[in-house]
């Protein structure tokens, strides 16, 4: 899926196109998205374009190509796997929505499949979440009730909450949680971090589980909660 700033740059550029067949330039792109400088452009177009959504035609000035559009607002694409991220269509900083399969489990399933959601942060702020990457079958009585998805985490800031880089957690899809508890937080919707829900005040901590890695505080409307930790996966080679 895609963050708020990369859909919104993306359905700029599909709609310039449509409207003079030339894409616009990056000051234009960055005036639309009222971003401070061009950088932003570069980073939001780079992300575009690795995940597929555009392509940039080399030995070409502003020459870019609209590959896709996200599955809300394209009807000739069809979710991957039954997968439909409930991100797209105007619900941005809600977490994804697993596919109906996978929303009541039977009880004599002894596994079940769950969706991995491309990677998270435990360390610095990554990219948020993405598509539908692939499936893993992970024990029922991991999940207990609701709705599940997994990602793949990457950084060391949750070592002393036994989180490695490298392992796969599962999230219970909640947009709430308990001080204490170990949550996937999107913040500014545009980063997506694996980090312990605290309170500080009225203000939200997230806080890391490495001493090298401060507490990071932010205001209440800045950070959403994507689901909680609700089970881990390592792999040894």
């Amino acid at each position: 899926m895609l963050t708020r700033k990369q859909q919104e740059l993306l359905l700029f550029i599909h709609e310039r196109m449509k409207e003079s067949g030339v894409p616009p330039s990056f000051d234009e792109m960055k005036d639309a998205l009222n971003l401070a400088s061009k950088s932003g452009i570069h980073r939001l177009i780079t992300a575009l374009e690795e995940r597929g959504f555009i392509r940039r035609l080399p030995n070409r000035a502003r020459a870019l190509e609209v590959i896709k559009l996200p599955e809300a607002f394209s009807p000739t694409l069809q979710p991957r796997r039954g997968f439909s991220p409930a991100v797209i269509e105007g619900s941005l900083g809600r977490p994804p929505q697993p596919a109906p399969s996978q929303r009541a489990p039977r009880e004599m399933d002894s596994a079940v499949s769950v969706p991995v959601m491309g990677r998270i942060a435990a360390g610095v702020p990554i990219s948020a979440i993405q598509n539908n990457t692939h499936d893993i079958t992970v024990p029922a009585e991991m999940l207990g009730s609701g709705q599940h998805y997994a990602l793949e985490v990457k950084g060391d800031s949750m070592i002393e909450a036994g989180i490695l880089d490298g392992d796969t957690v599962i999230i219970r899809n909640t947009s709430s949680a308990n001080p204490g508890e170990i949550v996937v937080a999107l913040v500014d919707d545009e980063e997506a971090t694996l980090k312990r829900f605290r309170r500080k005040g009225a203000s939200i901590a997230l806080e890391a589980a490495n001493p090298a890695y401060e507490t990071r505080i932010f205001g209440p409307d800045r950070v959403k909660i994507q689901g909680k930790l609700v089970g881990l996966i390592r792999r040894y080679h």
